[in-house]
């Protein structure tokens, strides 16, 4: 603001000494975690990321600007939602279990807190939730770029680079789980099931569970990978040609790796639901529906030992489902990371 007003070097100092002390006392009286936001422009990089820019936005609402080499040194957001009593800073507390949820094609890291009563959720108190930005059409994938690889690749910036900055500044345990929706959906069973032991349970909310199912699911995601002028096989490849990387991002061909933790599967069956406008219909969830239908049978039949399933029938795609599903799914994830509120496997 003061960029246009020509003044003395010795001007310019006292201007921004005193703009440094009026911004210390307000961020001194914004909360408990005050000392955190402000020491955070202090981070340094960690394994490939850095938060350059820190913004409280609500009660507990912690927003992170992350440059990350993952994604070619561009500066995406993350979303925190901090639990009671946070201050990551403070290093005689142990480190909180995390609640990774995901969003969905279309939407960003705001969604979850836009779109359902996550921040005001009493069981979320004493967890601290990330709900990073995965790209309008990114697909919690490191895009294959017709063999060249490189930037964005999201699952390396979200499973190395995040997660490492997180538990070194930002006060985030080692216990982990993971949620989400749609693409969000499958990215939670694909970072479940890609890095073992990296979270504890998994849920997905009409989650795109078997994208090789058949043609008409191979076709429909091939669609949204063509989203925003984009190459559609820049992410995977071509379903044939390169089949490989499709079913290692294909949660049906990796039921094997989910087997061993507690899975949750939900999805409606496209047709006209209680929580939705009379008339509606979605031939995207009643796909979704076939594919998590099929990833649940092969669950079975590899002898996963903590599947749940809620295929409840007329619903669309929408947010009063996934709402209520993590509601319904939380005892689950929160049990699996040993929380007051959650059911312990």
């Amino acid at each position: 603001m003061f960029a246009n007003v020509p003044t003395a070097l010795t001007l310019r100092i006292a201007l921004r000494t005193r703009v440094l002390l009026v911004l210390s006392v307000l961020l001194a009286t914004l909360s408990p975690t005050a000392p955190a936001l402000a020491a955070a422009h202090s981070s340094g990089p960690s394994h490939g990321a850095e938060a350059v820019a820190v913004t409280q936005v609500a009660d507990r609402q912690v927003d992170l600007s992350v440059r990350s080499t993952a994604l070619g040194g561009r500066t995406v957001k993350v979303r925190l939602l901090t639990p009671d009593g946070w201050n990551p800073h403070d290093r005689r507390r142990q480190h909180w279990p995390t609640l990774w949820l995901l969003h969905g094609c279309c939407g960003d890291y705001t969604s979850w807190t836009a779109m359902t009563d996550v921040a005001e959720t009493d069981a979320l108190r004493d967890v601290l939730v990330v709900m990073p930005e995965a790209g309008w059409n990114g697909w919690y994938s490191d895009w294959w770029n017709h063999g060249r690889g490189g930037d964005p690749a999201w699952e390396t910036f979200h499973t190395k680079e995040l997660r490492h900055l997180l538990e070194r500044d930002w006060g985030a345990g080692r216990d982990r789980v993971v949620a989400g929706l749609s693409m969000g959906g499958q990215g939670a069973l694909l970072y479940a099931a890609r890095h073992p032991g990296m979270f504890k349970a998994a849920a997905s909310y009409s989650g795109s569970a078997h994208p090789l199912l058949n043609e008409e699911s191979v076709n429909r995601i091939l669609g949204f990978f063509a989203g925003q002028n984009n190459d559609p096989l820049r992410v995977w490849g071509h379903p044939v040609a390169q089949r490989r990387i499709w079913e290692a991002h294909d949660p049906f061909h990796l039921a094997k790796r989910l087997r061993s933790i507690p899975v949750y599967l939900s999805c409606g069956d496209g047709t006209t639901g209680p929580l939705d406008a009379p008339g509606s219909v979605s031939a995207l969830e009643a796909d979704f529906e076939r594919q998590n239908l099929a990833l649940a049978e092969e669950l079975r039949r590899v002898g996963a030992r903590h599947l749940t399933t809620n295929f409840y029938g007329p619903g669309t795609h929408g947010w009063a489902y996934w709402e209520r599903e993590l509601h319904a799914s939380l005892p689950m994830l929160l049990g699996a990371l040993g929380s007051r509120h959650g059911i312990r496997h």
